[in-house]
């Protein structure tokens, strides 16, 4: 994944260029997200966590009965301008089908590195679209292996 949220952009820039100070998150954790890919990039990109059409929000999946919540993510120190998740990222068995306030159904098509634990809230850092999107049923458990989720800026 190598797509920026405006937020962070603007963060980044403005640290660097005029001394802004930006305070690192404490903790990043991945968030999963259903629809038309293309929707819910855009969306990510832009950065509003509204539960509206058009907005990332829109797209996150649901927590009400489906034990889902977002994960942890860390990773192994930047080389060649990337950086790669040391452990697992194993979200809880869905006790439910995944699906969203659009509701897009139980496909996850997207994630993104944000800096909340609470769904629906925080700054979108990173995105990206999964090369092969994964349907989330009840009883299913998502995770994303050690080494297979990377941030490049290269």
């Amino acid at each position: 994944m190598s797509a920026a949220s405006n937020y962070l952009e603007d963060a980044v820039l403005d640290h660097v260029l005029k001394n802004t100070a930006y305070t690192q998150p404490t903790t990043l954790r991945v968030a999963l997200f259903s629809g038309t890919a293309s929707d819910v990039l855009a969306a990510l990109e832009a950065g509003d966590a509204t539960a509206t059409a058009g907005n990332w929000g829109y797209y996150e999946v649901l927590t009400s009965g489906t034990d889902y919540t977002r994960k942890e993510a860390i990773f192994q120190a930047a080389s060649g301008g990337s950086a790669t998740t040391s452990a697992n990222i194993t979200f809880n068995t869905a006790t439910a089908n995944y699906n969203n306030t659009a509701g897009s159904g139980a496909t996850i098509t997207c994630i993104a590195i944000v800096d909340n634990a609470t769904v629906g809230s925080g700054n979108v850092l990173f995105y990206g679209q999964l090369d092969n999107p994964k349907e989330v049923l009840s009883g299913d458990t998502f995770q994303v292996s050690a080494g297979n989720l990377t941030v490049s800026l290269a």
